[in-house]
């Protein structure tokens, strides 16, 4: 029966058919090549999206022993080097007076000859506070008499004669006071107390909103906070005044901030982590890390302007040594509360969470799920190897099977078995 023309047509456009998708499959890319062209996205682009790309809770133990190392830098600073503390907790005698005089601005040096010269000893310390107009010279010493005092100003104004504010010399310029070292010692009292009063009910706090987990490792945080801090003033030698513990009590409530930022994200991240295998709780909460990253570093920058500013308007304009206090210590307490709650508070908290049975039974989850999968991935992988091999072999097999020989000219066919001649059968 002959093929109609319809057919062979259809025949022949399925033909071109098959072997036009067979040339699409071959010239299309594959996989590895396609993952290969993606573009890999730069350091900032990663912290600005927070996709998990920065491991922090994988090398906790590398945080560990930089945060340990710290530690024992400030706890070693503390112990063999002290605090300088100011003339409010040692208690003395504080002159003041205008470094503007008659003869000029008066110097550091100057003041120091004067002193010694008129007591036969030595200032504990002559500071110039401020610049231009504004500028003061203050001398700090131990305690002294009321007839030494007066000694000390008369010889101040008959050396240097201190401008008052209308600019005429007068001796009410030159101003003292004394300071009990009883005073500092009351504040360092009542802001232990303070201390003691904000740590129990910030646990309090954190226990009942998240858990007793998260509260231990904040309160470990706050305590790595003070020690740093101070053992950076113990290590530089910044000056140990009220301002500076009030500025410590403000520094631990930026610092639960932060690291309450970073655990409500932890929260939202965990939430309901049992049920699920894809990650596990440590790899979540790196995740809830990243994710705050950004945010992290803008409330530090925020909060670090204005304590910029502050010391501006302190050192160059006021010249007030309080302000100057006040925002020297939230500077140092910004940048160790950043650091700690991002670096040792989660680290800390995973560390305490694995402790569990419910997360350790979770990670074996996770990892068996991940290592069935791998299997699985290696024998597939295995049975498209052997295939392939496969079909190679019996490709090479057909290729090497010889071709039938063809007759020499002008010989005659040999008689054909087994298949149909096609002439009819004329026996009858």
């Amino acid at each position: 029966m002959r093929p109609r023309d319809g057919d062979r047509h259809m025949a022949a456009k399925n033909d071109t058919t098959a072997e036009d998708v067979k040339d699409t499959s071959v010239e299309t890319p594959s996989i590895e090549s396609t993952s290969a062209a993606l573009p890999k996205h730069g350091f900032f682009v990663r912290l600005y999206t927070g996709t998990g790309a920065f491991e922090v809770i994988g090398r906790r133990k590398l945080w560990y022993a930089v945060s340990g190392v710290i530690v024992a830098i400030c706890i070693a600073s503390m112990v063999l080097r002290g605090f300088t503390f100011g003339i409010d907790f040692e208690g003395g005698t504080k002159v003041s007076m205008p470094s503007a005089g008659s003869g000029g601005t008066v110097t550091v040096q100057q003041v120091e000859d004067v002193y010694s010269k008129t007591l036969n000893r030595s200032p504990e310390s002559v500071v110039l506070v401020g610049s231009g107009a504004s500028a003061t010279v203050q001398i700090r010493s131990e305690t002294l008499s009321e007839p030494e005092i007066e000694q000390l100003r008369t010889a101040l104004f008959d050396e240097f004669h201190p401008k008052g504010s209308d600019g005429q010399p007068s001796k009410q310029a030159i101003s003292d006071s004394k300071v009990s070292e009883t005073w500092g010692g009351q504040i360092t009292q009542k802001a232990l107390i303070a201390l003691v009063v904000f740590l129990v009910l910030a646990s309090i706090y954190i226990a009942w909103r998240y858990e007793r987990y998260m509260a231990m490792a904040a309160m470990a945080t706050l305590v790595f906070d003070l020690v740093v801090t101070a053992g950076v003033y113990s290590l530089v030698g910044f000056e140990v005044t009220p301002a500076t513990v009030i500025g410590l009590l403000t520094i631990l409530g930026f610092s639960l901030y932060d690291t309450v930022i970073v655990f409500d994200k932890v929260e939202e991240n965990t939430h309901g982590f049992e049920h699920t295998t894809r990650r596990t709780f440590a790899e979540q909460a790196n995740l809830a890390v990243n994710q705050t990253f950004m945010r992290s570093i803008n409330t530090s920058l925020i909060s670090v302007l204005p304590i910029v500013a502050l010391m501006v308007v302190a050192v160059w304009l006021l010249g007030v040594g309080t302000l100057m206090d006040l925002a020297l210590v939230q500077l140092v307490g910004v940048i160790v509360g950043t650091y700690s709650s991002i670096y040792f508070a989660t680290p800390l908290l995973v560390s305490l969470r694995e402790r569990t049975e419910l997360v350790q039974k979770h990670t074996k989850r996770v990892l068996n799920r991940r290592e069935k999968g791998a299997k699985s991935a290696t024998v597939k992988e295995a049975a498209e190897t052997t295939d392939t091999d496969a079909t190679d072999a019996a490709t090479v097999s057909v290729a090497a099977e010889p071709a039938p020989a063809k007759p020499a000219p002008g010989a005659r066919p040999g008689p054909r078995t087994g298949r149909p001649s096609g002439k009819r059968n004329t026996r009858r």
